[in-house]
């Protein structure tokens, strides 16, 4: 009769335990630490430190724009060295408005929001951007930017 029993209650037990040890997206403080990652990428990049912009990806991230789908990292670094980077300094300066981040699942969360460039004796340039990002030993990352 014990037998019917042992299953059941390691199954709870296993349950109650993963419940403890991830208790899923936190949405104040974990949409906070992916406005964190957002203001440190516009920091680095205003301040000319391609690197620090970059460090929101993960290495496998993709990005989509105007010119098609990039692959890795590196292949983001090189759009970005072909286009506002051209010069080895931004063009012009970066800000994120109408921030706005969801979770779609414990580890994942979705950010849509627009990005404003300014300055440089350039008119400003707009666009709205949709991103996924996972929750990783680092902290959180984008694996996927859509920008337009």
């Amino acid at each position: 009769m014990m037998r019917k029993f042992v299953l059941p209650a390691t199954i709870a037990v296993l349950m109650a335990c993963a419940g403890q040890m991830h208790s899923g997206f936190q949405p104040v403080t974990d949409a906070a630490a992916i406005k964190a990652v957002f203001d440190t990428t516009a920091a680095g990049w205003n301040r000319g430190e391609l690197p620090v912009y970059l460090s929101a990806y993960v290495d496998s991230a993709t990005a989509m724009g105007s010119t098609g789908l990039v692959r890795g990292v590196s292949g983001i670094e090189g759009q970005m060295r072909g286009g506002f980077w051209r010069t080895g300094r931004p063009a012009q300066s970066l800000s994120y408005d109408h921030l706005e981040i969801r979770p779609i699942g414990p580890d994942q969360a979705i950010a849509t929001g627009q990005f404003i460039l300014s300055g440089g004796g350039r008119p400003n340039r707009t666009g709205w951007f949709t991103t996924i990002w996972v929750r990783t030993p680092q902290g959180w990352r984008m694996v996927h930017d859509h920008s337009s």
